[in-house]
């Protein structure tokens, strides 16, 4: 049976060229880069070349770059690190309600310690507006976080615009770019963004590694205490295989950036062309104008999404749906419920996220087998 992966917003199968890269600092090369002999002298330049392909890729200073597990942690670094650093200078946090749970849930979970979290709505095509977040800031306003790129819809926000405002306000800017970087140009520096927030897994690097970047003059206490590992800013042995190959993978993705941005923009494009041109009553969720090249999310009328999958997989297509089981029961997702999506509509969602490995064929194949699935579903559910 033919396989055909599309959620690579979920994670990426890690590149070969990060494989090699990897494969001798998992067995000759394994010292601990904080030793003084020589098996600590061996490993120690590369998490400095590591360091400086993650600056290269986002635009900042080597030296800003911090190591860390996974975005969450880097999520929860920035959010609790920032907040403790300049609790004697306000309590108030500004997030938006489309976030990933690895901010939403570090905001949530501050509340319980005095701290006031506002979280501002967006439109219905998902675009949040840098007006109405210059208007929820007020004098104890000391922390905004905000995404990059949604993980369910694509929608970018105007990044630019909301680091202007931060920077005007004189409030910490904090972004989740877990979905952005290797996809999208990012610029850490151009817009005046404070911390960034990026993950190893997302972008063709194995899983377990991701990075904060924190902007030098940043007011940060560490999530990690212990050693005085990434400038005393996370403790703990560097994961040097997965840091070399989170380095080789930003390289891999900076070399081929805008070729492949307009490759899977083309490869998405048709393949919502041929969803919405084949299979009646469905809608595109976000706006088409500033989103993701690789990612298509489509609510698809009087289809259950856990079907839906589950008939894709059968056919060999792996995608991801908008929506979570629990106890047997379909929740609408927070995202689509943001965007002001009627709970009817969104039980059919789909997401699509396309990635390196798929071509034209993949999508003409899904296009093959899909309106004769919806069709299937819809007669059994009458």
């Amino acid at each position: 049976m033919r396989r055909i992966y599309m959620d690579h917003n979920a994670t990426t199968p890690v590149h070969p060229a990060v494989v090699e890269e990897m494969e001798p600092f998992l067995q000759a090369r394994f010292g601990n880069p904080s030793s003084l002999h020589w098996a600590g002298r061996q490993v120690r330049p590369a998490i400095d070349q590591a360091r400086e392909r993650v600056a290269r890729l986002v635009n900042c200073n080597p030296a800003e770059v911090v190591f860390t597990s996974c975005a969450t942690e880097s999520n929860n670094t920035a959010i609790k690190g920032v907040t403790a650093a300049l609790r004697e200078r306000g309590n108030h946090l500004i997030t938006t309600t489309v976030e990933h749970p690895a901010v939403l849930t570090p905001c949530y979970y501050l509340e319980y310690f005095g701290f006031r979290v506002s979280c501002l709505e967006v439109a219905e095509d998902g675009m949040l507006d840098p007006a109405a977040l210059d208007a929820a800031i007020d004098q104890q306003t000391i922390l905004i976080s905000a995404m990059y790129a949604n993980n369910e819809t694509g929608v970018i926000f105007p990044i630019e615009q909301i680091g202007a405002v931060a920077a005007r306000r004189k409030v910490v800017f904090h972004c989740d770019a877990a979905q952005a970087v290797g996809k999208i140009p990012v610029d850490f520096r151009a817009a005046k963004i404070d911390l960034l927030s990026l993950s190893g897994h997302k972008l063709y690097a194995p899983k377990g590694v991701g990075a904060l970047i924190i902007r030098r003059g940043v007011k940060l206490h560490p999530l990690l205490h212990g050693g005085s590992q990434e400038r005393n800013r996370r403790a703990g042995t560097e994961n040097v295989a997965s840091i070399v190959g989170l380095g080789k993978a930003c390289e891999v993705a900076g070399e081929s950036l805008t070729e492949e941005a307009a490759r899977l923009s083309m490869l998405r494009e048709r393949l919502e062309d041929g969803i919405l041109g084949t299979i009646p009553d469905v809608r595109r969720n976000g706006t088409p104008d500033s989103r993701l090249p690789n990612t298509a999310n489509l609510s698809i009328l009087g289809v259950d999404s856990g079907a839906l999958l589950e008939e894709l997989d059968q056919a060999g297509v792996a995608a991801s749906s908008s929506s979570a089981c629990k106890s047997g029961t379909v929740q609408t997702s927070h995202v689509l419920q943001a965007m002001g999506a009627a709970a009817g509509t969104t039980v059919g969602t789909v997401r699509f996220s396309l990635g390196r490995e798929n071509n034209q064929e993949d999508v003409d194949y899904l296009l093959e087998v899909l309106p004769g699935i919806v069709q299937r579903l819809r007669h059994e559910a009458q």
